[in-house]
């Protein structure tokens, strides 16, 4: 078997490992939800969300710490945001009759919310002429981004914990509680293992394929990277709507993308070349307006839950994010550096 076989089989048996795994991964969350008597926007957001998100942390902290590249571990970061509000359009076909953000809590705007916040925040970071020095590598900025972090997640828990008891019911059935708490995290926690395993290897067999068909350094290499490092939230967040946890999909991918800011703030501390959002080129612009643009159409959509019903796959509100982001490859690709 040649090389390019074995590097395309990799793929596929890691590919395998994440979309199984991640169907017990919302499963084990919502029963842990249950027991702790948490939300599951907040479950997806803070357990699945965190568990996800780790290949981008991976990525970046190799980017930084072997290749060096300012530019490969911001724009994987910005990269995988602009996949993971994708993934919202992608999960809208699973929804009959009516839009996906008009079935879920409006809990999730204030999560969005403080997602824009930290995403501009971030393109501030990389516009900003200069950053205020805090070390010869590390900017206030990065400081910044874990302290509205810690904030955005205290928020978050207390308003979904406000919604809990506002509409709690007096006959609550959790038939899958004969799984207990301690067997439910146990098996959360080897489920989520395998799937940040799985989730290491996934982007050196994603650039070893592009090296391979000639796309290595090219736009499409990096965008095959940024594509392979969310792969994970698109196993989890569908098996997660097929469950009936819509809410836990919609969680997970907004946490995502909030706690990949906060990957920054890793990748610059251990980038010793000089400050990251510096180093990082201008054209990673376009994707912090990209993000910002398709967080606040889903926050249109999460606020305006519109009952009528879908005239094609896909209703309005994930249909312009989906061509929001087909707008930003097209600006990506044409002004790459040549």
């Amino acid at each position: 078997m040649s090389e390019f076989a074995l590097t395309i089989a990799g793929f596929t048996v890691c590919a395998g490992f994440i979309f199984f795994s991640g169907r017990y991964l919302s499963k084990y969350g919502d029963i842990i939800a249950d027991h702790l008597g948490l939300g599951k926007a907040w479950i997806g957001m803070i357990l699945l969300a965190s568990v996800t998100s780790l290949p981008e942390l991976t990525v970046g902290i190799s980017s930084v710490t072997i290749i060096q590249s300012a530019d490969l571990a911001v724009g994987d970061v910005l990269g995988s945001c602009v996949f993971n509000l994708l993934i919202l359009s992608l999960l809208d076909l699973f929804v009959k009759k009516k839009s996906l953000l008009a079935t879920v809590s409006s809990s999730h705007i204030l999560a969005a919310s403080m997602s824009i916040i930290l995403i501009t925040l971030a393109g501030a970071g990389i516009f900003l002429p200069a950053d205020i020095i805090i070390t010869p590598w590390i900017g206030l900025t990065s400081i910044v981004f874990i302290v509205v972090y810690l904030f955005a997640m205290r928020i978050i828990y207390k308003n979904e914990r406000k919604i809990m008891q506002e509409n709690v019911s007096p006959v609550q059935p959790h038939t899958h509680l004969t799984v207990s708490l301690k067997k439910a995290t146990a098996l959360f926690i080897l489920n989520a293992a395998v799937v940040l395993t799985a989730a290491i290897f996934l982007p050196g067999f994603a650039e070893s394929i592009a090296k391979e068909t000639g796309l290595g350094e090219s736009f499409v290499g990096t965008l095959f990277l940024a594509a392979s490092t969310s792969f994970p939230e698109v196993a989890v967040s569908v098996a997660a709507v097929r469950a009936g946890l819509i809410d836990m999909a919609v969680g997970n991918l907004i946490g995502s993308n909030i706690f990949n800011i906060v990957i920054l703030s890793v990748d610059d501390l251990l980038y010793a070349k000089g400050h990251l959002l510096k180093d990082a080129s201008d054209i990673n612009l376009i994707s912090v307006f990209s993000v910002v643009i398709m967080t606040a159409i889903a926050i249109a959509g999460l606020n305006y839950h519109s009952t009528a019903k879908k005239r094609f796959f896909l209703a309005a509100d994930t249909l312009f994010i989906l061509l929001v982001f087909i707008m930003n490859l097209i600006l990506l690709y044409n002004l790459r550096p040549q």
